[in-house]
């Protein structure tokens, strides 16, 4: 009888243990599937991914470097500093899946295409569209009427929607040479006035003055001669807006 028993306990322990490696190898293909889907981040790392974390870290008070997208020893110490205190394991400065979620950014860099950010939101937190438009619109219109900064957040999320441009609104404002104030860096000196996150609100929240123009230049500034070849539909204040 024990030996009956003892069988039906080693069948019943054996007989878990398959069923349950095909649902362990399961979770481990997700982990891996889902570490993929966010890039992963390391010293000597460029690129957009790099200013947006620079960006973030910066925001919360543990970054003062430059926004330049390159992963150097700054970076390196506000990340590890960051993962410390904010219970990331290993602080070894490797920026994954756990740290972006911790920045609150995971939604923002996972999958390319998943973070498509037009009028309508998006899978970005609204915060964060709002601060990065905001910016822009301070680097490149301070100045210009209330309608004219609201303009230009409406060209920038013109092009999220517009397939010659990137789809994502990070994208769009970190395309080189795309913004001459994200090239030079007025972008990250530059804060925000009360008046250009009303005009990054207005524009999120649909107002378009430009309808539908994907461009903007000041005319008494030096420009390529190409974009002079693009159809002009408005002009506010010192800036013209074209498709």
């Amino acid at each position: 009888m024990k030996r009956r028993v003892l069988a039906a306990l080693i069948i019943a322990v054996v007989s878990g243990a398959i069923v349950s490696l095909p649902r362990a190898a399961l979770r481990l293909e997700e982990n891996r599937v889902e570490a993929q889907s966010v890039p992963v981040l390391r010293w000597g790392s460029t690129g957009e991914a790099v200013r947006t974390l620079q960006w973030r870290l910066q925001q919360w008070g543990y970054y003062q470097g430059r926004i330049d997208g390159v992963y150097g020893a700054e970076t390196y110490r506000a990340v590890v500093n960051f993962q410390r205190r904010n219970g990331v394991w290993p602080a070894d400065g490797v920026v994954g899946a756990n740290t972006w979620r911790a920045l609150g950014l995971y939604n923002a860099v996972a999958g390319g295409g998943s973070t498509s950010t037009g009028s309508a939101g998006g899978a970005v937190n609204r915060s964060d569209q709002l601060e990065l438009l905001a910016r822009v619109i301070a680097a490149e219109a301070q100045g210009e009427p209330f309608e004219g900064q609201v303009a230009v957040g409406a060209v920038i999320l013109n092009r999220v929607n517009d397939p010659r441009f990137p789809n994502t609104l990070s994208g769009v404002i970190y395309q080189p040479h795309a913004f001459e104030s994200v090239t030079n860096g007025l972008i990250w000196r530059r804060t925000p006035t009360e008046e250009a996150y009303r005009a990054a609100r207005a524009a999120l929240n649909g107002w378009d003055p430009t309808y539908g123009a994907v461009f903007f230049w000041n005319p008494s500034k030096p420009v390529s001669p190409w974009i002079w070849t693009r159809q002009i539909v408005a002009r506010i204040g010192n800036h013209v807006f074209a498709v």
